[in-house]
């Protein structure tokens, strides 16, 4: 297992990526400069820094970031909607990227609710056209947190047209990190969502009802996917607002836990 992480030293703007060294809490981790492509060649150097001395940065930058909607059977289940036959998905913008630490703020233009939706993120790690199941494993580079933060009311409220996307892409509302995971035993990961420190969320992965691996198939039927393109798997029950000055921490078995706090107003 590999953890990576992009980051900014301290009073710099240039980014940088490495891989994590220790398995301890990701605060005190250690992680080694890397040289190179995060998703092609990349090579360690001599140098190593301390986590807690860098500004973190998402893992990657994606393209294009997918959610699903539906994708967790009890959840749909739960609510009394059908199960559905290919995956159903909306795209997050590249605005909303936020990271591990970074503030969620509301935008001027919506004052209603604001939730949060804690999900397993997969990062494309090559160029992905139309391959099988059995292929997509070779195209996942790894996985990470994510917190889909959404505009709830917001989507239904023009009758005639579902806003999706607006609803999605706000400022700050596409959270994820800190790092990508790599060699990860997906059906074997637990997704927990923590609201002020109490349990909100507890879903297994395995609940699904397409798999990481399915869902990359599919959707590269439709579109290419590039390498740091990330698909948020979707979320199960327990979603809820978000207030200010409170903060939502994302929990997935063996990954680095993203935390966000919701800026004051």
């Amino acid at each position: 297992m590999s953890k990576w992480i992009k980051f900014r030293r301290r009073d710099s703007q240039v980014e940088e990526f490495g891989k994590l060294l220790d398995e301890v809490d990701f605060e005190n981790q250690r992680v080694v400069v890397c040289s190179g492509e995060l998703f092609d060649g990349a090579e360690p150097t001599d140098e190593i820094l301390q986590v807690a001395d860098l500004t973190l940065l998402t893992p990657c930058w994606p393209s294009k970031m997918i959610g699903l909607w539906k994708n967790v059977r009890a959840a749909a289940e739960e609510q009394g909607l059908e199960i559905p036959d290919e995956p159903l998905y909306f795209f997050k913008s590249s605005n909303s990227y936020l990271p591990h630490l970074g503030q969620i703020r509301r935008p001027n233009s919506y004052a209603d609710r604001i939730i949060y939706e804690g999900e397993l993120g997969v990062v494309i790690g090559k160029a992905c056209r139309g391959v099988s199941p059995e292929e997509a494993g070779d195209y996942i580079f790894g996985y990470t947190c994510v917190n889909d933060i959404t505009a709830s009311t917001l989507i239904g409220k023009d009758p005639t047209f579902k806003q999706w996307n607006r609803a999605k892409s706000m400022d700050t509302f596409g959270a994820f990190g800190p790092s990508i995971c790599t060699d990860v035993d997906v059906e074997q990961l637990q997704v927990q969502t923590f609201y002020r420190g109490k349990l909100r969320q507890d879903y297994p992965i395995d609940n699904l009802v397409f798999s990481p691996r399915q869902i990359v198939s599919m959707l590269s039927q439709d579109m290419t996917l590039f390498p740091g393109d990330l698909i948020a798997c979707g979320t199960g029950g327990g979603v809820g607002p978000i207030k200010p000055g409170h903060t939502v921490e994302i929990c997935i078995t063996g990954l680095d836990s993203l935390n966000n706090t919701m800026a004051a107003e």
